[in-house]
């Protein structure tokens, strides 16, 4: 490759597969913005464009960018009752939906002085379930991350027909919600939608957390979601009760079952009343993207995210494309609006070198407002650096 080539970029291929930059872009954003900048670096590159995710905001974009469909607009509950209006992704098959919990009851849907777990339901998301049914899904997908709720499910099992009764046997009124797990007595299935018993539900999530107890969903997740101590502890006995109750309606043990705590209990309420599977959600999107083809003969990723910490190791999307990048000897680097405590562990999965997009002191409303110019500078950067190691190395 002569000079002018590594001017050019000719011959190089770079593949952007970012995840959403939360709250600020999404991943088809971020990707978009990469190949601005490699291209500024790289004007000949081949830059091949994969948004990711891995469960959370932006699954449904990035599963539609991967293999087609349309989206679907429903109008439904929303976590505090309010009707909301959410989308979801309906595949080419056209007997697979794509659902992401939090477009009907997602943390983003409630304003933080009005956070209560105990009061918040997943209802929305089942309504979103059963439209998909009813337009013919029978295989479903559903991203359980940036939940409001701690209703262990029993909003979304009361959309598709699921009755809870109290000691007296009467029916339980209301959206289902923390506050009313306690109560249940017993569970009534019988109309429960058949076409929901019987849908291939598969769970995305990276979150194995058991339904109660000191890792359960209610202690770990609950703070932020607005609980208090003395309401974890009220949700984690409500959650109890719950599986008590779901053991002995159909024999299910969702208790301590890894993935339960996911999304407030949801995990456990989808497994409870579905025929449910959970995978890491970065495996599930990865796979429907043809990623292992793609990054094939490929001489870089670039990945990114809004914040890098030490979770990020766990199932989380860079993580995930190291793992896989790495199995062809492709280097990664991982962009991100900042860098936490413990982003260093990355190093471990793969990742080749880690950049914060800031290049000056900023606010985190002006990074969030600047995010796709300054990542588009960053990968130009990277390409660029890049590009002078290569040269050097023919040298």
């Amino acid at each position: 490759m002569g000079e002018q080539q590594f001017k050019a970029g000719a011959g190089l291929r770079i593949v952007a597969a970012p995840d959403s930059f939360k709250g600020s872009i999404s991943s088809v954003q971020a990707a978009e913005a990469i190949r601005t900048g490699v291209r500024r670096a790289a004007p000949d590159a081949d830059v091949a464009i994969v948004p990711m995710a891995d469960g959370g905001e932006g699954t449904v974009d990035a599963v539609l960018v991967a293999v087609g469909g349309r989206r679907i607009a429903v109008t439904v509950v929303g976590p505090l009752g309010r009707p909301v209006e959410a989308e979801y992704g309906l595949l080419p098959d056209g007997r697979t939906a794509v659902i992401e919990m939090a477009a009907a009851s997602g943390l983003p849907l409630v304003a933080a002085d009005e956070r209560d777990p105990l009061i918040a339901t997943t209802y929305g998301t089942g309504e979103l379930i059963r439209d998909a049914l009813d337009r013919g899904a029978e295989r479903i997908l559903i991203g359980l991350g940036g939940s409001a709720t701690n209703d262990g499910g029993m909003g979304m099992a009361q959309a598709l027909g699921v009755r809870f009764l109290d000691a007296d046997g009467a029916l339980i009124e209301g959206y289902g919600c923390g506050r009313m797990l306690e109560r249940i007595a017993s569970i009534d299935g019988s109309g429960l939608d058949p076409r929901f018993a019987a849908a291939e539900v598969t769970v995305l999530s990276d979150v194995t957390n058991p339904l109660c107890g000191p890792n359960g969903a209610s202690a770990v997740y609950g703070p932020q979601k607005g609980a208090t101590p003395a309401m974890v502890e009220l949700l984690d006995r409500g959650l109890a009760r719950y599986a008590e109750r779901i053991e002995a309606f159909n024999g299910r043990r969702v208790r301590d079952m890894p993935g339960a705590g996911a999304a407030g209990g949801l995990g456990a309420g989808l497994a409870a009343f579905g025929r449910t599977e959970l995978k890491p959600g970065i495996r599930v999107v990865l796979e429907l993207a043809g990623f292992e083809r793609i990054v094939d003969g490929a001489a870089l990723v670039i990945t990114g995210e809004g914040r890098t910490d030490g979770q990020t190791a766990f199932g989380k999307v860079p993580a995930g494309i190291a793992a896989e990048a790495g199995r062809f000897g492709v280097p990664v680097v991982c962009l991100s609006g900042g860098l936490g405590a413990g982003a260093e562990t990355l190093y471990e999965t793969g990742i080749a070198a880690l950049f914060s997009i800031a290049n000056r002191p900023m606010t985190l409303d002006e990074a969030m407002r600047e995010a796709e110019t300054l990542l588009a500078e960053a990968a130009e950067n990277v390409v660029r650096l890049y590009l002078a190691a290569a040269k050097l190395g023919q040298a």
